[in-house]
């Protein structure tokens, strides 16, 4: 595809990922996840593994994974690229034929995942989906049931002053004001739900964000005039988990 017209079809999609597709052309994401690879702790080499990307919407991470030298990967969605959100899987199709890449794609819901199904893959990405989740224990099931290795999880956490495993459930909009949003889970929370659907060993990877950085972080998205409370705001992150069998 010329360069001119890579350039039209990239202004008609309605972007979630900044994506380098070459020559200078980069996708308007309203996320951009290129400066995010490191804090996933996922290894540089890749060579002849299999990677499963759950929840991929344009692909970045399946891309990334490919670039980095795994030998297949498998791409899924079902709500972004289904049009239930505000997504579709156009930008995803775009950014495999811009890359040249041999992404594999199957438009399928979590909870339909299975060994029958789809495989079973060294490397399985699950990254921020599973706060959407309606049935997070099941969903952690079905993934499990996918995973021969390794798990990365990335997740909103929630109640972080908490010890004792606990998730904050949203019933409406209160989180982001998006009614996608079910679950807030406390770090202990994700490990106990992870070693309980069979995963032997379980770590956290990023960081525990300090007090200061989320009182900072509750500020800035109060002056954005985020509707959550500003002491609950203050119990919020994200966090990174590797899961292993």
């Amino acid at each position: 595809m010329k360069t001119d017209d890579l350039k039209r079809e990239i202004a008609k999609i309605k972007w979630w990922h900044t994506i380098d597709l070459g020559n200078g052309l980069i996708t308007p994401g309203r996320v951009d996840p290129r400066g995010r690879w490191k804090e996933l702790g996922i290894s540089e080499n890749l060579q002849g593994m299999t990677v499963l990307d759950i929840g991929a919407w344009d692909g970045f991470f399946s891309f990334e994974v490919e670039r980095h030298g795994a030998k297949r990967v498998l791409a899924t969605d079902s709500f972004c690229w289904g049009g239930q959100g505000w997504g579709t899987k156009t930008g995803f199709e775009l950014a495999r034929k811009a890359l040249d890449s041999k992404v594999d794609d199957m438009e399928i819901d979590v909870l339909d995942i299975s060994p029958d199904k789809i495989g079973i893959f060294d490397l399985v990405l699950f990254l921020g989906v599973f706060y959407h989740m309606r049935y997070p224990l099941l969903a952690l099931e079905r993934v499990f049931s996918v995973t021969k290795n390794q798990l990365v999880l990335k997740t909103h956490v929630d109640m972080l002053s908490t010890k004792r495993p606990a998730m904050r459930f949203y019933p409406g909009t209160e989180l982001a004001n998006d009614p996608t949003n079910w679950w807030g889970p406390n770090p202990a929370a994700v490990v106990a739900m992870l070693k309980t659907v069979g995963f032997k060993k379980v770590r956290i990877v990023s960081q525990y964000p300090s007090l200061f950085y989320r009182i900072a972080k509750a500020i800035r998205n109060k002056i954005k005039n985020n509707r959550v409370p500003f002491f609950q705001a203050i119990q919020q992150d994200a966090m990174v988990f590797h899961a292993w069998r």
